[in-house]
């Protein structure tokens, strides 16, 4: 297919990387606002962030078979019409208002989304020549920076203002299925791997042989603690600042609105720097940058640990595409299983900002210290783009 021909297709596949982020980016404000509604400390309600990730580790290896079995565009059909049941299933729980059903919903919601990231990030690292890969998938999250920006600069006050999260998620709900039918229509090409699985029927459905390849094993890793450091940042932010950093709600949205701000930017200005730079010297650059800005968070605290945020959230930005293209690289029909695996290690979100808000919770007077975690999980990101990125021969 000509290159032209793959515009239309990315263009959808990129809006999936906008919806999944409003979606997870929606976290934040709800540990907050459950807080409130069902009476919980921080820790307790950090187990919302479990409930919602622990669906990547569950799901990704059942999901990378569907894939194979069926195609890249039939995962992302089932997983937009699954979110979007689950979004329209707050309706009932409101009524309920029980912490374990709203869990349930969150997992519902996340498998849904699991399916998108299972086949979106492949698809796009696909489409194209292989060596930009990298900058290709840093522009299709750039549009998930910007969902992670309306979901914390407007969605975040509607939902902390008004206490009521329904009139939002039916939104969502209603925009998910709209996508899905758009796609049942759209033509999506089908990639190398797809026709090679095609002309091969016994082609197994998942292959954990391709955890042989060091640079994936290493990608795998870095993804688990990337995912823990980042989401221990952002699922916290609100109640840093509202319950360690004395600020109200109203500010603190804002402040939750730039630092998503930066992010996007960083994702943007990133995705330039890397038509000029190698991709794997830039993660480490960011990477040692967001080591350094933690241990500034960690020493200092207050409204400097926060704005020392805002600049972790810029350098952010380009560390979870880069990694997971340069770890797929060179994996051709193993694609979708590699993937599979890069999904499954956003788990360390159910479980490393736990660890953080257990931290902060018991010790209240030094409170920033738990933010060292984060800078330990950045610390394996840099190696990743110092030299676990290398790809070997086998």
């Amino acid at each position: 297919m000509k290159k032209n021909n793959y515009i239309l297709p990315l263009a959808l596949v990129f809006s999936l990387f906008f919806l999944w982020a409003i979606s997870s980016n929606l976290l934040p404000t709800m540990i907050r606002q459950l807080m409130k509604s069902c009476n919980l400390n921080p820790f307790q309600a950090s187990f919302t962030e479990s409930a919602y990730w622990l669906a990547y580790f569950i799901c990704p290896i059942p999901i990378a078979m569907f894939l194979k079995r069926y195609s890249y565009k039939a995962g992302i059909i089932f997983g937009l019409s699954l979110a979007a049941l689950g979004a329209f299933l707050f309706f009932p729980a409101s009524e309920i208002n029980n912490y374990g059903v709203y869990l349930a919903i969150f997992f519902l919601i996340a498998t849904g989304m699991c399916f998108l990231e299972t086949a979106a990030n492949p698809y796009v690292t696909a489409l194209g020549e292989s060596d930009t890969a990298p900058r290709r998938l840093n522009l299709a999250q750039a549009f998930n920076g910007l969902g992670a920006f309306i979901a914390a600069m407007f969605l975040s006050k509607s939902v902390l203002s008004s206490g009521n999260f329904t009139g939002v998620y039916f939104i969502l709900g209603g925009i998910l299925i709209i996508a899905a039918v758009i796609f049942v229509f759209a033509h999506m090409p089908k990639t190398s791997d797809e026709i090679e699985v095609q002309n091969n029927k016994e082609e197994k459905l998942i292959e954990f042989s391709v955890l042989k390849h060091r640079h994936l094993r290493w990608g795998v890793i870095a993804q688990f603690f990337y995912n823990g450091g980042q989401t221990a940042i952002n699922s916290l932010f609100l109640v840093y600042c509202c319950t360690y950093a004395g600020i109200e709600e109203d500010t603190a949205t804002t402040y939750f609105g730039l630092y998503m701000l930066c992010f996007l930017l960083g994702r943007w200005i990133g995705t330039w720097l890397m038509g000029r730079y190698k991709p794997q010297n830039m993660l480490l650059v960011y990477a040692l940058a967001n080591v350094l800005l933690c241990i500034i968070v960690s020493t200092l605290g207050g409204e400097a640990g926060i704005w020392a945020m805002m600049a972790i959230s810029f350098f952010m930005s380009i560390m979870y595409p880069t990694q997971f293209s340069m770890a797929l690289t060179g994996l051709g029909k193993q694609t979708k299983s590699g993937s599979a695996f890069l999904v499954m290690a956003i788990v360390g979100n159910a479980c490393l900002p736990q660890l953080t808000a257990y931290i902060m919770n018991s010790n209240p007077e030094i409170y920033q210290i738990a933010y060292i975690i984060p800078a330990i999980c950045f610390a394996f990101c840099a190696y990743y783009g110092w030299r676990g990125h290398i790809v070997e021969n086998r």
